[in-house]
């Protein structure tokens, strides 16, 4: 009879415990995994950025330089830009329809001056890397600056081209008159993944940067897609004082001959949680009763974890590297968080390294 009774409680614990909420039962917790983990471990470090597009008139590119030196002494073996890659962009143009003809700027010219549609020079590009010598020749150079034209990859073809001497920053290889002309503009162009990515890159002598943006998840089908901004915009602009107070102070910094000093700010713990907060917790508390502001977190959340995976994958075959990741201010909170998550990688407090 005792028997029985034990029986019949252990049977209604067992019973219990299944009907108990997921989050009271004892989860695996995916984080401890590499703690005993062979070899070094990934440094990856996140730069939030301020768009430089939106930097004001008579922006010197030179106030950068110090900002550079505090991330080559970071010593980075890959850099990944905010922008979208050529297998993405090649997608986009075989899908016209649903991602707009000017997904990604044309690669027209490339293709005339080598001959390669974007598949073909991917296809090269990747055959080229293989073997790339340490001192590559100058017509190597140039001819993997025009399949990276080719490829969708500006920011790369950039790298090889500061790589140059000076002399030979020339048509021939596969360069033409036009990519010539289009690589000397790159030099001018207010846009983070040239002044500062395909810089600091070539400065370290690596070959290439790598595009890890990502916007197929986030192309929000809507019946009116005007009412779904508006929707978005209108619950922003109801959570957004804060968020205007940080905006006005970045600004002022822009303007400074050493911008070293907006990078600490725009990488300031506190003013990401801003941040962070400003976009999505009036996004999630708006009423709405399509759902437009929710629908909007939901694709944001979606790029965030394609660009995080995107990331992954550039040092995937490369335990213990040492990676710096340049995107939008908005995106880092994102990119610290679940960046951690993954085993054998450490984020690197990029407050710290701006002091």
């Amino acid at each position: 009879m005792e028997k029985r009774r034990l029986k019949n409680r252990l049977a209604a614990a067992c019973l219990l415990a299944l009907m108990l909420p997921a989050a009271a039962r004892a989860q695996a917790d995916l984080t401890a995994f590499d703690r005993d983990m062979a070899g070094p471990r990934a440094q990856v470090l996140v730069l939030g950025t301020v768009h430089l597009r939106g930097m004001p008139a008579g922006f010197d590119p030179a106030a950068l330089d110090p900002l550079l030196e505090r991330l080559a002494a970071f010593k980075p073996e890959i850099v990944t830009i905010e922008t979208e890659n050529g297998e993405e962009c090649d997608l986009a143009a075989r899908h016209a329809a649903k991602y707009g003809a000017d997904y990604c700027a044309s690669t027209a010219a490339a293709r005339a001056a080598t001959g390669l549609d974007a598949p073909a020079a991917l296809a090269e590009v990747s055959q080229l890397l293989k073997s790339w010598p340490a001192q590559p020749t100058p017509g190597q150079r140039r001819r993997l600056a025009a399949l990276f034209l080719a490829s969708y990859d500006r920011a790369s073809a950039y790298v090889q081209w500061l790589q140059l001497p000076s002399n030979e920053r020339r048509a021939g290889d596969g360069l033409d008159a036009a990519l010539v002309e289009q690589l000397g503009k790159l030099a001018g162009r207010k846009d983070e993944s040239f002044m500062i990515a395909a810089r600091l890159a070539a400065r370290l002598g690596l070959t290439r940067v790598h595009a890890v943006d990502n916007h197929t998840g986030d192309q929000i089908d809507v019946a009116d897609k005007k009412a779904f901004l508006q929707s978005v915009e209108a619950a922003w602009a109801a959570g957004g004082a804060a968020l205007k107070a940080r905006q006005q102070g970045e600004e002022a910094l822009m303007r400074a001959p050493d911008l070293l000093p907006l990078y600490r700010a725009v990488n300031d713990p506190e003013g990401l949680r801003i941040l962070a907060e400003a976009n999505v917790v009036p996004a999630m508390r708006a009423q709405s009763k399509e759902g437009y502001p929710q629908m909007w977190v939901a694709g944001w959340e979606i790029r965030n974890l394609r660009m995080v995976a995107n990331i992954r994958e550039t040092f995937r075959e490369r335990p213990g590297a040492r990676v710096l990741t340049i995107v939008g201010a908005s995106h880092k909170p994102w990119f610290d968080s679940w960046l951690g998550q993954l085993q054998g990688v450490d984020v690197v407090d990029a407050a710290a390294l701006l002091k």
